[in-house]
């Protein structure tokens, strides 16, 4: 889905990319007139931080897939002349702070507790030395499992290898003037005791938060008092002390030369402080796009401790990999609630878009979602069926296995099979997945009032008068004309093109919540034409039995 191919760069679309508003090309702009002075780095890079004190989750998915489409956008606005990389960095060198809730052995961990993610053993099993070996790795398989372009990077690595060597001792030796911008973000207490540098215990092997008594700038050492009570003097370099995370975000961008990183809003305060660290290490802060963080039904936080929300194995289970690459690129500065009753519209909108997209100009396609997504080449889908219908057909069939629903759907649509439609078939089993888990358990079927069963036996009666082969629209309109005779369905704030009142939704509401048991559902015409004219009528009657209640 997301790696980077070959760019086919016509003039059409390169004039309308450098007029379009679309957010990765606002921000693919930011860092074109980062070098509008200069002449662009050997490669720009790109970056995205990953914390391996769990797995990859539903964000790690989203900062990368969004910050490939920034990568994209940059490529063609600098017509594919300047290379790029795109660096996903493992904070594995920070301290277990508290044992995860998801370890097969909690007990195993204890021990460890505050030592270097990389220094922790690896409790799952299997060849890796460490917990953050271990979730590293899981990393790197997830973003090859999308085909993401990109550079792994270990911060344990980095910081033992001496790459941050010479940004380390340029810490020590400007000390004072870190400790001005970050003492002032700290209460009382914590002021007392802090310090940017976090030595590494010789003896216990723990990251140590204490303060320092000494720092030597030109021996490049910090002393201070390890755990025992000895004092102890280290070098800040060669992986032997880390930084506190505010002043090591700042640090990796000096020493790496970062010239993008998005992070979510609860970075937003901290991206100042980021900044200026960057800055008294002499280099100069990447751009920046802070994303909003997702919500959960009711409108709290996603939190992994407190598991609400989806994740991206949730997500998949009941969709395709590219309705989540819709709902990431979709609004990236408004939160957004992830649960599944958002799945089925994200499906749907997807293959609108991608429907949509042959048809555009050049302007309307790079504001179109599946351009970005799909790195300027979206595939060629016909889709004759929405997934929105296909869920309403599991629901109205009860169907349990495909075949069943190819059985209304090849009837509906003459050629259409499995083998030349494999990406309808792929949505068939999700929706059959996603009814049996989501909307089987929920259905609940309502009697209908007298005014009501007069209604249905009049559609019933209406659809029985159709031609054979009634489509859709022909369908919906038989259903309009049956609502507008009845007093209860009149809207007046709207008018039918043939004069009248209009037809108020509560119409359809009651089709649905007698029908199918759900509160809402498809356009009926393009459903009971799927579904079939007989087989709708069977159910009006089953409902007017009081069968389906039953």
């Amino acid at each position: 889905m997301a790696s980077l191919p070959e760019i086919d760069l016509n003039p059409e679309l390169l004039a309308a990319a450098a007029e379009s508003k679309a957010w990765p090309f606002e921000e693919a702009k930011k860092i074109i007139d980062r070098y509008r002075k200069s002449d662009f780095p050997e490669t720009v890079l790109f970056e995205t931080g990953y914390g391996p004190s769990g797995l990859p989750h539903i964000g790690t998915f989203g900062e990368v897939a969004r910050t490939t489409m920034v990568r994209h956008a940059f490529h063609v606005l600098t017509e594919d002349k300047v290379k790029t990389k795109l660096l996903c960095f493992s904070d594995d060198m920070d301290g277990m702070r508290k044992i995860p809730d998801n370890v097969p052995d909690r007990a195993f961990l204890e021990p460890h507790l505050h030592k270097p993610l990389s220094s922790v053993p690896n409790p799952f099993g299997g060849d890796y030395a460490s917990f953050a070996d271990h979730n590293n790795a899981m990393l790197c398989r997830f973003l090859d499992t999308f085909g993401f372009d990109y550079e792994f990077a270990s911060a344990t690595q980095y910081y033992k290898s001496g790459r941050f060597d010479e940004m380390l001792l340029r810490a020590a030796e400007r000390y004072d003037q870190i400790m001005a911008v970050m003492l002032p973000t700290l209460g009382e207490e914590r002021q007392a005791t802090y310090s940017p540098f976090l030595p590494i215990s010789p003896k216990s092997g723990r990251v140590l938060y204490v303060p320092m008594k000494r720092v030597d700038a030109k021996a490049g050492t910090i002393t201070f008092d390890d755990e025992d009570g000895e004092e102890t003097t280290l070098p800040v370099t060669g992986g032997k002390v880390k930084l506190q995370w505010k002043p090591d975000f700042g640090m990796r961008w000096a020493a790496l030369g970062v010239d993008f990183e998005m992070f979510g809003k609860d970075h937003q305060t901290n991206a100042v402080i980021y900044d200026r660290i960057c800055s008294i290490l002499g280099a100069r802060p990447p751009e920046h796009f802070v994303y909003e963080l997702f919500l959960d039904e009711h409108g709290q936080k996603i939190s992994k401790s407190k598991g609400n929300g989806l994740t991206i194995d949730e997500w998949l289970t009941y969709a395709p990999t590219e309705s989540l690459g819709l709902y990431m690129y979709q609004r990236p500065r408004q939160a957004k609630k992830l649960y599944f009753d958002v799945i089925p519209r994200a499906v749907d909108e997807y293959y609108q878009f991608l429907s949509a997209y042959p048809r555009q100009e050049w302007k309307e396609r790079l504001g179109n979602p599946v351009w970005h997504m799909h790195n300027g080449n979206p595939p060629r889908i016909d889709l004759p069926v929405s997934f929105g219908l296909l869920l309403n057909l599991v629901s109205a069939s009860n169907a349990q296995n495909k075949n069943v629903l190819w059985g209304f759907i090849s009837r509906h649509a003459a050629g259409v099979t499995p083998e030349t439609h494999p990406e309808l078939d792929r949505l068939a089993e999700y929706a059959i997945r996603y009814f049996e888990d989501f909307v089987r358990p929920t259905k609940v079927y309502r009697a209908p009032d007298e005014v009501e069963r007069e209604a249905l036996a009049k559609l019933a009666e209406t659809l029985a008068a159709l031609p054979s082969g009634a489509d859709g629209e022909m369908i919906q309109h038989a259903a309009l004309n049956v609502a507008r005779k009845i007093e209860r369905y009149q809207d007046h704030s709207k008018q039918a093109p043939e004069g009248g009142p209009g037809v108020s939704v509560a119409f359809f509401q009651m089709i649905y919540q007698v029908l199918i048991g759900q509160e809402r559902g498809p356009r009926f015409g393009s459903f009971t034409a799927l579904y079939g004219v007989t087989e709708t009528r069977a159910l009006i009657e089953k409902a007017l039995a009081g069968e389906l209640v039953a």
